[in-house]
């Protein structure tokens, strides 16, 4: 599998498999944060999801892929910051907000700055219509958070109005890290020879920490959940974390990290559906019309490269 994907690097067909890569990991971590979301705690959620794909990816990591090279130590270690900043932030915003309100906020702040980063970092640059493209699914997802909102509306001043602002705080601090971990994970699984080195390390080592503070947290709660639907989470997000955060990471490598980036946020669409269905969150006309334009802002910013 290594050889397939460094061989088609660089190559037409490389691009095709990489617009696959950022739509699946689009649907996929939109099913994702509402596994986090959910029906338990977003710290339990995530504390035993990161210990599973950490226990499933060990073995991987030792026996199976390349040994990782000296200077992809210092690597894993800021992105484990990264992500450790991103995750503790996630986790507050959705205690304090809705899917639906929180998810589009913080999916929304981040294709605009990796797009920008991009340029700087990885020297990318976009056509005039792949700006529109954009402008179009940014506004259009930052549009569908509004919507969400709007029906969150409570008395100003009181503790619901605190709490849902708090909840937009966190939301665009967590867009940014969004931003930071999308352009630094780049980087990292293009320091790599293999890909599946980095991805391998990258989810023993990100799944060190909140296992940790999931436990601490179950054990002073007054009426802890059952650990075995915990544990069933946790397994089956584990590999929704594997395809989802692989396939993205996998598709900068392949393709020009702000494009891939802005067609993962396609996933505000998906999460307003699995908001619907399963956590029983309004989607009315107006909802559906922004998705028609998040969808069309994707499609345009592919079209116009």
């Amino acid at each position: 599998m290594s050889d397939w994907v460094l061989a088609i690097e660089g190559t037409q067909t490389g691009r095709q498999f990489a617009l696959f890569l950022a739509l699946t990991a689009a649907l996929l971590h939109a099913i994702f944060g509402a596994l986090q979301k959910g029906r338990h705690d977003p710290w339990l959620s995530r504390g035993v999801i990161d210990g599973c794909y950490a226990l499933i990816a060990l073995p991987f990591a030792l026996f199976v892929v390349p040994w990782p090279e000296p200077h992809m130590w210092m690597i894993f270690a800021i992105a484990f910051l990264i992500h450790s900043g991103y995750k503790c932030l996630q986790a507050m915003a959705y205690t304090r907000g809705a899917f639906t309100v929180v998810y589009p906020v913080v999916r929304g702040t981040g294709p605009l700055i990796t797009v920008v980063a991009a340029q700087f970092v990885f020297l990318e640059t976009l056509t005039v219509w792949q700006w529109l493209g954009v402008a179009c699914l940014t506004s259009g997802i930052l549009a569908l958070s509004l919507e969400a909102l709007a029906h969150e509306r409570h008395a100003p001043g009181s503790v619901l109005d605190r709490q849902l602002r708090s909840a937009l705080v966190l939301a665009v601090a967590t867009g940014l890290f969004v931003a930071a971990y999308t352009v630094f994970d780049a980087y990292g699984i293009r320091a790599t020879r293999d890909p599946f080195t980095f991805l391998a390390w990258f989810f023993v080592i990100d799944g060190l920490l909140f296992p940790w503070i999931a436990f601490r947290r179950y054990k002073i709660m007054i009426a802890p959940p059952p650990p075995l639907p915990l544990l069933v989470r946790g397994v089956v997000g584990a590999f929704v974390a594997f395809f989802s955060f692989g396939s993205i990471m996998l598709a900068t490598r392949l393709d020009k990290v702000g494009e891939t980036a802005v067609l993962r946020e396609t996933s505000t669409v998906f999460a307003a559906v699995i908001g619907w269905l399963f956590l029983r969150e309004r989607v009315g006309p107006v909802r559906a019309v922004l998705m028609v334009v998040i969808a069309a802002g994707a499609v345009v910013v592919e079209w116009g490269g």
